[in-house]
């Protein structure tokens, strides 16, 4: 017959072999959550980054856009009461919203081949807006948009006239 001693000796010595089981899987559990928490925390911190860079990217193109516009309006002159096709103005920055930007302007004349009075001005915009380190850096954000636009204009003895439809 045996003893109450000898029964609780047999107990903790089956869960003696077992314990040293149950640690190994403790610590395994404990570094595959800390592992999936790192993961999640990395691409929680991407995925902000990135939503900030895309708002950014959208803000220079507004801006590029700003300098678009503002070009359009100055080789268009809609208060030129002469109609000359004006030329090019030079490189033109400024700053909008914490964006650096740059407005350049190239011109190309051509008189039209059926009617030698009427002269064709093309007009080349290119603004450039950008913000941030230098290029390559990690917060650059730079956005350019080129526009074309063209006037015509007749000669009336030295001033010109619209174009007509005709």
């Amino acid at each position: 017959m045996k003893l109450p001693q000898d029964i609780i000796t047999a107990q903790y010595r089956r869960l003696a072999r077992h314990g040293g089981f149950t640690l190994v899987s403790a610590i395994f559990l404990l570094v595959a959550l800390a592992a999936l928490g790192a993961a999640i925390v990395r691409l929680s911190t991407t995925q902000q980054v990135t939503s900030a860079q895309d708002l950014q990217g959208s803000r220079a193109y507004q801006a590029a856009r700003a300098g678009v516009e503002w070009g359009v309006y100055q080789v268009m002159a809609p208060d030129n009461p002469t109609y000359t096709l004006p030329g090019c103005f030079g490189n033109t920055s400024f700053s909008l919203e914490g964006f650096s930007v740059v407005v350049s302007c190239a011109q190309t004349q051509y008189l039209e081949a059926a009617d030698r009075d009427k002269t064709i001005a093309i007009y080349q915009l290119i603004s450039t807006a950008s913000s941030g380190g230098a290029v390559g850096d990690v917060n650059r954000i730079e956005r350019q948009i080129k526009v074309l636009v063209s006037k015509c204009g007749v000669a009336v003895g030295p001033a010109f006239s619209p174009c007509s439809s005709d």
